[in-house]
């Protein structure tokens, strides 16, 4: 039964594996999506700062607020017709 002893290490072993793992896939990810990830984070950062929103970020809130204006108003077969008649 000495056999048996020895495997406290082996927990270890894998909770290090599954660690490397979730590490190589993180820097996968960033490396796929490198831009992108690097102007969120870069906007976040900024706006933790305190410093003005982007430019692209101005967009996305002036999106934001077309899209909630939009989905305010009553709509019927007719409206969704016209405007997707373009």
């Amino acid at each position: 039964m000495r056999i048996f002893r020895n495997q406290s290490g082996q927990g270890m072993t894998e909770y290090i594996i599954i660690v490397a793992v979730v590490a190589l896939a993180g820097i996968a990810a960033f490396s796929y999506f490198g831009k992108t990830l690097r102007g969120s984070a870069a906007d976040m950062s900024e706006t933790l700062a305190g410093a003005p929103p982007a430019e692209g970020s101005t967009k996305a809130n002036a999106a934001a607020k077309e899209a909630d204006t939009a989905a305010d108003q009553d709509a019927d077969m007719k409206t969704y017709v016209d405007r997707n008649q373009n």
